[in-house]
């Protein structure tokens, strides 16, 4: 007789289910895992042996073979410890098969018998609940699991807790569902004293979820706005902390299996490669671009990145997935992220002080700038200047508007944008997302407005998505002011943030 146990595997966010089967047959004494394991799988061997054995159970001297079903998918991941010995457990009479027929099960085992988390608890749980099944994952994890639904989740702390449960001695009570804590402080702006363009611009950016580029001398602030912009967007919806914390979850990075209520700030180094950015490695995890979904990734020194890895940025600025390909899988992860970047206009950082500039100026400020590409500088919706500010101007200046104050306009501008594009379907929820027929009929100047961009688009030589750009940083200025239409100083006002075109930008 065959024992089964359900439990997943992963690509990207999704799941596949896969059926663990065991064989205990006669002959001479054998532990076989088949099915495409890797290294982690194999290892199950020794870590469920040590765990029965910690409970006080020792495995038959039989031919024990255990296949992961379908055979020609490559298994991942330390989270078939568990299904692996319930399946065991089984096959040697001790848990009936009625307890295991509508579970899901994951998790990993220490050799004393513990359940340790493991990534992807809440895809497998919002699949299993999909599937009208029920879940057994680790204690730790009992929380993230819960947020799937109703259905029944068991989530045990040892190997020992879950046997006696189905053995009626004891009783799993059900996890409940938990968010993570929110106590972390987030820098305000009013600690920001001059840089008033370029505090315009953030609260532009976070109106309408725009991409921004600040260019500057070192020191001048351009690291402390960007880690400013997450106090001025709204929180999480449930549903954009559903789909965050499932990427997460892949990840293997929510804490203490709890949801993320805070939009994600990811700011790598500029040393990272091209798959830590897009995501990759053995297991196709996501990088930096999807954990950054729904959220603000901030690249800083953005000419100092890998060229090859800021292209990798070029598609999922416009699709809001990443594609991650390799000889056996092929995964999507979203990353609709609000990308902002910062960096100085030569190597230096001093092209415009003709005290601290270099000789090599204006070349050495060509070569530097150009390690951005022209396609990937076009996706960028605001270019901001950011000058340094005088030591006297940080005595006698104030600081500015407070983070709170800023971003109750963000959030009507949003309400605006949310009640304009209800209609539309879930691609589109703010000004960043509407494109063809939908921007032109939500952004479409007046007159002397559309008379201005054509004549700006004309001379500065603007690309088609440029210009599409232009319109809706334009409407995302016209909500923040609270009216309807777009008028001449909104696409004034945009078409300043484009000023800096390809090929000429930021050399005077």
């Amino acid at each position: 007789m065959v024992a089964r146990v359900n439990t997943v595997a992963f690509q990207g966010i999704d799941t596949l289910e896969i059926q663990v089967q065991v064989s205990m047959t006669n002959g001479l004494p054998a532990f076989t895992i088949v099915g495409l394991p890797d290294k982690a799988v194999g290892e199950s061997r020794e870590r469920v042996r040590s765990a029965l054995m910690a409970i006080g159970l020792a495995l038959p001297p039989k031919r024990i073979t255990v296949n992961l079903a379908p055979a020609d998918v490559v298994k991942e991941g330390s989270h078939f410890d568990l299904p692996i010995a319930l399946g065991l457990l089984l096959a040697m009479g001790i848990l009936d098969h009625d307890d295991l027929a509508s579970k899901v099960v994951l998790g990993e085992l220490g050799l004393d018998g513990a359940v340790a988390p493991v990534a992807g608890v809440l895809p497998a749980a919002l699949a299993a609940h999909a599937d009208d099944r029920g879940l057994i994952c680790p204690g730790k994890q009992g929380g993230e699991a819960a947020w799937a639904g109703d259905g029944d989740v068991l989530a045990p702390g040892t190997l020992l807790e879950l046997i006696n449960h189905f053995k009626g001695s004891q009783i799993l009570a059900r996890p409940r569902p938990e968010m993570a804590e929110d106590n972390t402080p987030i820098p305000d702006l009013s600690d920001i004293k001059g840089q008033e363009s370029a505090r315009r611009a953030l609260e532009i950016a976070a109106a309408g979820g725009h991409n921004m580029l600040m260019v500057g001398p070192p020191g001048s602030g351009k690291s402390m706005l960007a880690k400013r912009l997450p106090g001025l967007l709204p929180p999480l919806s449930p549903r954009e902390a559903l789909e965050v914390s499932m990427i997460h979850s892949v990840a293997g990075k929510l804490d203490q299996g709890r949801l993320l209520r805070r939009r994600p700030f990811r700011d790598p180094h500029h040393t990272a490669s091209s798959a830590a950015l897009a995501g990759g490695g053995i297991r196709a995890r996501p990088g930096e671009i999807s954990l950054a979904h729904n959220g603000v990734l901030f690249l800083d020194e953005l000419p100092e990145f890998q060229r090859g890895a800021l292209e990798i940025l070029r598609q999922p600025l416009e699709a809001g997935t990443v594609s991650v390909s390799r000889a056996n899988l092929h995964v999507t992860y979203p990353a609709r992220f609000q990308l902002v970047a910062a960096m100085n206009p030569c190597r230096c950082g001093y092209l415009d002080d003709p005290s601290q500039a270099c000789s090599k100026a204006p070349r050495c400020a060509e070569d530097y700038q150009g390690r951005v590409s022209g396609p990937l500088f076009d996706r960028i919706d605001l270019h901001v200047d950011v000058p340094a500010v005088h030591p006297l101007d940080l005595v006698r200046l104030k600081g500015g508007e407070p983070s709170a104050a800023v971003a109750e306009r963000v959030f009507a501008a949003r309400e605006r944008q949310a009640r304009r594009y209800a209609d539309q379907g879930e691609g589109v929820s703010l000004n960043r997302d509407a494109d063809g027929a939908v921007l032109e009929a939500v952004a479409t100047p007046d007159r002397a407005g559309q008379a201005l961009l054509v004549e700006a688009t004309e001379r500065l030589r603007l690309s088609a998505r440029a210009y599409h750009r232009i319109l809706r940083v334009a409407r995302t200025i016209a909500d923040l002011q609270g009216v309807e239409g777009v008028g001449r100083l909104h696409i004034a006002e945009a078409l300043a943030y484009r000023r800096l075109a390809p090929g000429k930008r930021m050399v005077a």
